[in-house]
């Protein structure tokens, strides 16, 4: 039915509060900077504009990461050499311990057992502000972390964010497919929704759908995440 599908992952296959999640997040960061006798007064207000700056960006030349990097180090107060490393550490042993706010959906690795056995390319089209290995975790979080992607949309490779169109065609364009035949599986009107304006039909999964601006919702197929798999069920393989 389609030849590519692309899955949203926090709140979509991996049941998390992301508000509860970034606080927690952003202290345990603190925490470790903390702890290394790193400076962290303004960390958080500094991640959350750079964080801005790289979901404002559209120049094509830059990916997130190096837009991110750009706007971060602007700041002389935190050097790249020291604040690199320290991100890196996070990400390997401070992550880790975020797991307890997060659970997997009973259904998330049926769907997509059912999805790979269709023959389709399948993407994982997160909102690329965080490295890979942050969304690896969160993958095996979810209970999807061993399936062999197409795309997992990081801020290493990525040069667009949601809800901008030009990030849903870079996907399409990466895996080979035309928008046209793509499927946009999401829990976030605002952000997942926007994949239609490029031609993707749209799945809303509405476990935790956000519509944080109460926009309409104009939406080809919505149900809860057993509704997906029923859905996915029927088509030809």
């Amino acid at each position: 039915m389609f030849k590519a599908v692309l899955f949203d992952l926090d709140g979509t296959l991996l049941d998390i509060d992301m508000n509860i999640f970034l606080q927690n997040y952003f202290a345990k960061m603190v925490q470790m900077a903390r702890e290394r006798g790193l400076r962290s007064k303004g960390l958080v207000e500094l991640l959350w504009k750079s964080t801005a700056a790289m979901i404002e960006n559209k120049d094509p030349s830059l990916t997130n990461q190096e837009v991110f990097e750009r706007d971060f180090f602007k700041d002389p107060l935190y050097q790249p050499e020291v604040y690199r490393p320290f991100f890196d550490e996070f990400y390997d042993q401070g992550f880790d311990q975020l797991k307890d706010f997060a659970r997997p959906f009973p259904e998330a690795r049926r769907v997509m057992d059912e999805v790979f056995s269709r023959g389709c390319k399948v993407a994982i089209a997160t909102q690329p502000v965080f490295p890979d290995l942050a969304i690896r975790k969160r993958l095996d979080w979810a209970g999807v972390g061993s399936f062999d992607y197409h795309m997992v949309t990081t801020y290493e490779v990525m040069h667009y964010t949601k809800p901008h169109g030009e990030y849903y065609l870079e996907i399409a364009d990466s895996l080979g497919v035309d928008p046209r035949e793509c499927l946009m599986v999401g829990n976030d009107v605002g952000e997942d929704l926007t994949a239609a304006q490029v031609g993707m039909k749209t799945f809303l999964v509405k476990e935790r759908l956000i519509n944080q601006h109460n926009l309409p919702i104009k939406v080809d197929w919505q149900g809860f995440l057993p509704d997906l798999l029923s859905f996915v069920k029927k088509w030809t393989a």
